[in-house]
């Protein structure tokens, strides 16, 4: 895994928390904290690393996460 700068951690860190926030209301665990943060973490290696970036790429992976635990 490369080593991300110090600013594409932030973001990455932000983007997290914010997204995860939906999953304490709906009974989200560890593993899909998880989940979405390996994808984050992913993207950004990509190049991925603007806020707009990330958030997008995190809420994909909720909603991924969502279709999954409904089937």
């Amino acid at each position: 895994m490369a080593a991300l700068d110090h600013r594409t951690r932030i973001n990455v860190d932000f983007v997290l928390e914010d997204v995860c926030k939906a999953l304490s209301r709906s009974g989200g665990d560890h593993e899909s904290r998880k989940s979405i943060a390996m994808k984050l973490l992913q993207a950004a290696e990509n190049g991925h690393t603007t806020l707009d970036d990330l958030e997008t790429i995190a809420r994909q992976a909720m909603q991924e996460l969502t279709r999954k635990k409904s089937a």
